[in-house]
């Protein structure tokens, strides 16, 4: 017996955009992994290609796996794991947000327009910029949720994943540099709340070659870990 696909039409508005042209890779990795995650705690998202903006997508859910594709080439590709993320130690928001000055997206970015971590308008991207937390190893931001990106449920987990990607690239990157996500490990614990006020905490994990590895957790302000997720990221050839 063979189980039946299920397919969705599905495009990533500009609105979420990481580097210019394409899909942030955190809101891609949200949306394949939502796929699985109402039976999953925990959906491991390999990034194949970057995703275009504005595009008719194949959304594609059979069994325990789930993918994006474009004319017939595999986007992104998302399985269910067995595993407990294990986040970053909790910084309070107030502090989170005090780091924030360290951000070094503020001498340098090389994705200003990006969703998350860019330099948009309140309301529009998220303004979400990790800077060093003075004595730790981590870097933080506060998160004050806009109503602009809530639905009927909530915080949905594409914008949960975008979150959760970038801080883990802040703790690598210094002013300019850039990689791209090449694998994202999400699970989400409990909902994200409009107008809520959250810290966002990364670490970085190692660094193997062009490989960069870091995690992420996002807390209430009673330190209660709502998500959190592993990401590799990529840094691209020197020659490209």
């Amino acid at each position: 017996m063979t189980t039946a696909a299920l397919q969705t039409v599905v495009t990533v508005p500009e609105r979420f955009r990481g580097p210019a042209g394409i899909a942030n890779g955190g809101w891609v990795s949200g949306t394949v992994a939502e796929a699985l995650l109402g039976d999953h705690s925990t959906a491991e998202v390999t990034l194949h290609a970057p995703t275009p903006l504005d595009t008719e997508l194949v959304l594609q859910h059979v069994a325990n796996t789930a993918s994006l594709s474009h004319d017939g080439r595999l986007l992104v590709e998302a399985i269910p794991v067995a595993e407990d993320v294990e986040a970053p130690a909790f910084v309070p928001f107030n502090q989170a947000a005090r780091a924030e000055a360290g951000f070094a997206g503020w001498r340098g970015h090389a994705f200003p327009e990006c969703f998350v971590c860019g330099l948009r308008e309140p309301g529009d991207g998220l303004r979400i910029f990790p800077g060093p937390v003075e004595g730790s190893d981590v870097v933080a931001a506060g998160w004050r949720v806009p109503h602009t990106v809530v639905e009927e449920d909530g915080v949905p987990v594409p914008v949960i994943g975008a979150v959760l990607d970038c801080v883990t690239g802040w703790a690598h990157f210094g002013p300019g540099e850039s990689a791209l996500l090449g694998r994202l490990t999400l699970q989400v614990h409990r909902p994200v709340y409009p107008g809520g006020t959250y810290s966002v905490v990364g670490r970085a994990t190692g660094r193997e070659g062009r490989k960069l590895y870091g995690h992420s957790g996002i807390y209430e302000v009673d330190g209660t870990l709502v998500a959190a997720a592993k990401a590799v990221w990529i840094v691209p050839r020197k020659d490209a």
